[in-house]
């Protein structure tokens, strides 16, 4: 797929309310006791867009990236770091190896409207991720993309379309 010219986007920070809530009352977005745990190495942290070292204190907690409801709001399990990282994530392009090797050689991407309705979704090599994204991009519908890890279907990041 060849895009004539790039869209410009970037990657919409996990809320903030949420990652305060998680980390100071312990509460996910539906209400539920965040899980405390050590990290084994590897886990995908939402909140700075990075694979977890060894022995980083995480939170696993339910996240929804949504903000209306409807049929397609869903809550899904993310890792984030226990404590605020003085390093704040990249968000300027999808996290992809060689630079962060994030989403590993797959993800998916799913498009929704303004309104959250999806209207396009395809598992991709990472590779390719950028090309597709541009082309969901040139649709007036797309409002947002989300990417999601492949094997297990979690939330990656949200994708917009720079103002």
């Amino acid at each position: 797929m060849s895009v004539p010219y790039r869209i410009d986007y970037g990657i919409e920070p996990i809320r903030a309310d949420f990652l305060a809530r998680a980390r100071m009352h312990g509460l996910d977005d539906q209400q539920q006791p965040v899980e405390y745990l050590q990290a084994q190495g590897g886990e995908p942290c939402r909140d700075v867009l990075r694979r977890a070292q060894p022995g980083e204190a995480l939170i696993l907690a339910s996240y929804c990236p949504f903000s209306l409801p409807g049929p397609y709001r869903e809550f899904g399990p993310v890792f984030i770091l226990r404590d605020a990282s003085p390093v704040a994530a990249s968000v300027q392009a999808l996290p992809l190896a060689p630079v962060v090797d994030y989403f590993k050689d797959t993800l998916v991407l799913r498009a929704y409207t303004a309104s959250e309705r999806i209207v396009d979704g395809f598992v991709v090599a990472a590779g390719e991720a950028e090309a597709r994204l541009q082309g969901l991009w040139e649709r007036d519908e797309v409002a947002f993309v989300l990417a999601r890890f492949a094997g297990y279907g979690c939330f990656g990041c949200c994708l917009r379309r720079a103002a």
